[in-house]
């Protein structure tokens, strides 16, 4: 006789039961774990591809250098990562898989604070470590002897019909140390994102001469927080007069940067007077809780144009980027007031020139020794009055004609003090030279929260990892005339040393009995 038997599937979850489960899930330390690793992974496109909360001018050139991937990049937030959706998400599961996990272990760590040690076990002589003697001592002697080799531990002591026992428990303070690894992990995360909403950064190219005022309208690029307000930026103005770089003039490291110095005066909120700066690498100047760094800096050639009836249509410092060691430098001039048509210029900046064998010039150190600039000319509509923003370092050449040299482009090469004639009439001068720096600035309350996070979290970890959480057994009673000890220790975390603690243990309990000698089994 045979039965058939249906398989059975297992009941499906209510409601309550799943969110429990995707609780327990989300709040385990595995869970943890693999999202602080996957938060670590994802903070890596933020240093290999540019940012534009650090340097939009870098994401620009990004994408004109790489038309098919950056619209990718641009539409999964790789130019944003650590305000994209995707990052911010990790972020927050994290902060709730700790805190979820942090609270219960924190119970569970105060209820074992206030029990008592565990009691003695029947056949110590089966745990890894354990030793016996024999003494003429009364019992209750040697639970105090037992009691002081301990030293600071948590101690518990019975006496179940002539046999004594002591429970010991010490090391408690390993799972407080690895709480306040934890917690320290939740605050470095909170005071990183709270300085991330309260926060300001913004970034301005400032030349020689000139003068930046904290206001919105001075950056060249600026990012804040969802809670700060744009109108409460700290009044301060600062004029930058002098910027001085040195560079190493011989050797194999020929051309690289040495120090880097920009001075001037700062005026603290309005109406206050002048006061000098200087402003080097990593040593910002602080005004109000607002740090500016320096940043970056380059060449800014003094250009004039001139037209045709004489009258100078434009005369400024314009900056031009910096694009290797030597820093060869790109740059963009647009001219709007130029006559009959708006002049735009796209070219290059030589520090140091020098001509090879084929006639290209390049430059071979970068300090201004002996500068050059050149030129390809534009003539025609910029696209400055079609409503739609431009980048200054970028020429629309859509409604624009390159001026040409027969089959070349025509080109205008200058140094300091010298003029050219445009096929057009009007007249581009080379002024002089001027420094430009790139300062950011930055304000980043609740910025020392996550340094007291790593701090605590260091410390909790090297208790974690030094302390031993150790228990210890002794049980001592009477046969005859001598009493019987047997001792045993045992460590929640297998340790290879336990043996060799125990005969340490073992010498400083017969030391407070008064014995010189002993045997152990």
């Amino acid at each position: 006789m045979s039965r058939d038997f249906e398989p059975q599937s297992a009941p499906a979850l209510g409601t309550r039961a799943f969110g429990r489960w995707i609780w327990r899930q989300l709040t385990s330390m595995r869970t943890a774990l693999s999202l602080l690793l996957l938060l670590a992974i994802a903070a890596v496109p933020g240093s290999l591809v540019p940012q534009r909360a650090t340097d939009a001018r870098a994401v620009e050139v990004y994408l004109a250098d790489h038309p098919t991937l950056g619209p990718i990049y641009e539409s999964i937030g790789m130019f944003s990562v650590y305000t994209s959706p995707w990052f911010s998400a990790i972020y927050l599961l994290l902060m709730v898989s700790l805190i979820g996990c942090i609270v219960p272990r924190s119970a569970v760590y105060a209820k074992a604070l206030r029990a008592r040690p565990p009691r003695v076990p029947r056949r110590l002589d089966r745990l890894p470590a354990h030793a016996s003697f024999e003494t003429t001592a009364d019992p209750a002697a040697v639970m105090v002897s037992a009691h002081r080799a301990l030293g600071r531990a948590r101690v518990d002591t019975v006496d179940r019909d002539g046999v004594h026992e002591l429970s010991a428990e010490k090391g408690y303070l390993r799972e407080a140390g690895n709480l306040v690894f934890h917690i320290s992990v939740v605050v470095v995360l909170i005071g990183v994102a709270a300085s991330a909403l309260l926060g300001y950064r913004g970034a301005a190219i400032v030349t020689e001469g000139d003068r930046f005022s904290n206001v919105l309208t001075q950056y060249d690029e600026f990012t804040s927080g969802a809670l700060f307000d744009r109108q409460e930026l700290p009044p301060f103005s600062l004029g930058l007069e002098d910027f001085a770089a040195t560079f190493q003039v011989d050797g194999p490291q020929r051309g690289a940067p040495r120090s880097f110095e920009a001075t001037g005066t700062v005026s603290r909120g309005t109406g206050n007077a002048e006061e000098p700066f200087s402003i080097r690498v990593n040593h910002p100047l602080n005004v109000d809780g607002t740090s500016v760094f320096l940043v970056g800096q380059g060449y800014a050639p003094v250009i004039r144009v001139t037209g045709p009836d004489g009258q100078v249509v434009f005369d400024e410092a314009v900056p031009f980027l910096p694009a290797d060691p030597t820093y060869t430098s790109n740059g963009v001039i647009k001219v709007a007031e130029a006559e009959p048509e708006q002049l735009g210029f796209q070219g290059f900046f030589l520090p140091t020139f020098v001509t090879g064998d084929n006639g290209a010039t390049r430059s071979v150190f970068p300090s201004p020794l002996q500068p050059i600039i050149g030129l390809f000319v534009w003539h025609g509509d910029l696209g400055l009055d079609d409503g739609v923003p431009q980048s200054v370092y970028v020429l629309d050449k859509r409604k624009m004609t390159q001026y040409m040299n027969g089959e070349k482009g025509y080109r205008v090469s200058l140094q300091p003090g010298q003029a050219q004639e445009l096929p057009d009439g009007n007249t581009i001068e080379f002024v002089e030279l001027r420094q430009f720096v790139r300062f950011q600035v930055a304000s980043a309350p609740l910025v020392q929260v996550p340094l007291f996070g790593i701090i605590a979290g260091l410390i909790g970890l090297i208790a974690s990892l030094s302390i031993k959480p150790r228990r210890t057994w002794v049980r001592a009673h009477r046969e005859g005339s001598r009493t019987v000890v047997d001792v045993a220790v045992l460590d929640r975390v297998p340790r290879v040393d336990l043996p060799a603690d125990l005969d340490r243990y073992m010498e400083r309990f017969r030391s407070e009995l008064g014995h010189e000698t002993g045997e152990s089994t």
